[in-house]
């Protein structure tokens, strides 16, 4: 269903409009103009846009819980649901490769905005969920496919992780600078509780009804991939600033700070995604309680995903950086903690260990996305940028939000490959744990080096 193009202050001319919900003038930071039109406009883009990206989390998250019912382990002595005894190593792949593959497709996602538009593409990749979704049902339903079949499978699913970097990249042309942190904070929040939602509900789905049904894991969300869709279809806009200019994007790659960025948000964002996708598979076989992953893994996901927005908040108020090195420091202490869980065999403490770390993730996503903008704006007024100078440095901005979302995201590969390294080397996830802890360091080192040391350069960025 086309609808006339939006011009929100004067009609724009004939050989302007066009049909799909375009918007060809917008300036959120004209506070008159942001007041009076266009914070309806954003907000409501920002809803459903939320949503789509709720279920493409879900859906990149779905085997991180499923494989917590095929596992079988010879250390612990777990038996598996009917017909399957994949190893932990094994479950741990499985979650690790939709996490790579969803941060290899962060590129072209972020690329497809300019391309399409913002309201058309989140309509495009809701649709695409289908695919994982069916391929689950499939897969999970036939014991006797061969390891390698499942694996290709299973990273499908990585076209969930892809609706972040192009969900990111859209919203942030539409609030100002001042709004954005919060802004990017909820877009984010919101599509990471989806991790959280899909670990609680879909335990409960399996076995409605009695018995053990993995299939609905897949099948439960197929509707609703196609409601986001179509509510998306209705009520999303495009904008005409978010132009296919690709130059912009190029020249981020170029930018030091892109790169750094791009480290900082493989600890943030990657721990996030990685101890969401590998917590419960840890409880089940670290401490034999497959009862509390079903039941409980969803909580770390969930406490990050609702930190996520206060650590954009924070950082609109405190300055990016100062919030990520505290929440550097703060997941260091939270991996010395688990370590001393493992050690001691304490459940309580490993699991306490877990929130703190899932705390400090959230707080340091939100902080770390909220630098980005901020750098490149900085670092146009600096050099005294026109005002089409400033919304070229946007779209600049918004694709080095997809390049550094996408390295962040490879995070989520590494902490579970590297759990099944340790898990099958020595047989104990501590020495992943311990690596980990020397990682936030030097992380926390690097933020403070590049944006808070006096003499820096940048102090005035991150500060």
């Amino acid at each position: 269903m086309a609808a006339p193009t939006l011009d929100v202050t004067t009609p724009a001319p004939p050989s302007a409009r066009r049909g799909g919900r375009w918007i060809d003038h917008w300036d959120p930071e004209d506070e008159g103009f942001w007041r009076s039109t266009g914070r309806a406009i954003a907000r409501r883009n920002l809803v459903w846009s939320v949503l789509a990206e709720h279920i493409g989390f879900s859906v990149w998250l779905l085997w991180s819980i499923v494989v917590v019912q095929m596992t079988a382990d010879a250390t612990t002595g777990l038996s598996a649901a009917p017909g399957w005894d994949l190893t932990t190593s094994q479950a741990l792949w499985l979650v690790a490769v939709p996490s790579g593959v969803g941060a290899v497709l962060r590129i072209p996602y972020t690329f497809a905005v300019p391309v399409f538009g913002g309201r058309n593409w989140t309509v495009v990749s809701a649709l695409l969920l289908v695919v994982p979704c069916l391929g689950l049902a499939w897969a999970v339903s036939n014991p006797g496919l061969p390891f390698g079949v499942l694996l290709a499978v299973a990273a499908t699913a990585g076209l969930g992780g892809g609706n972040f970097a192009s969900s990111m990249a859209n919203i942030s042309f539409f609030f100002p600078e001042r709004e954005k942190g919060f802004a990017l904070g909820l877009n984010a929040a919101g599509g990471n509780i989806g991790v959280a939602v899909v670990q609680k509900v879909v335990p409960v789905v399996v076995v409605a009804g009695g018995g053990l049904a993995l299939a609905r894991a897949g099948l439960m969300y197929i509707p609703l991939a196609v409601a986001a869709a179509v509510l998306a279809w209705l009520f999303m806009d495009n904008l005409s600033e978010a132009k296919a200019d690709w130059r912009p994007v190029v020249d981020s790659t170029r930018r030091l700070h892109t790169w750094v960025l791009s480290f900082l948000y493989i600890g943030t964002f990657g721990s996030f995604i990685g101890y969401s996708a590998a917590f419960p598979t840890l409880l089940r076989t670290a401490f034999d309680r497959a009862d509390i992953a079903l039941a409980w893994g969803f909580l770390g996901a969930a406490i990050g995903s609702i930190a996520r927005p206060f650590g954009g908040k924070l950082s609109d108020r405190l300055g990016g950086a100062v919030v990520t090195v505290g929440a550097f420091g703060l997941m260091a202490v939270g991996g010395v903690l688990a370590v001393a869980g493992v050690t001691s065999g304490s459940l309580p403490l490993f699991f306490a260990a877990f929130m703190l770390l899932f705390v400090a993730t959230g707080i340091g996503n939100g902080s770390t996305y909220r630098m980005i903008p901020a750098i490149f704006r900085a670092q146009a007024l600096a050099r005294g940028a026109s005002a089409e100078e400033l919304v070229a440095t946007k779209r600049e901005a918004a694709g080095a939000l997809g390049i550094i979302s996408s390295v962040g995201a490879f995070g989520g590969f590494l902490v579970p490959i590297l759990y099944a390294w340790a898990r099958s080397s020595t047989g104990t996830i501590l020495p992943a744990l311990q690596f980990y802890i020397g990682v936030f360091v030097v992380m926390l080192v690097v933020t403070w080096a590049f944006y808070l040391r006096k003499g820096s350069g940048a102090t005035a960025i991150g500060a």
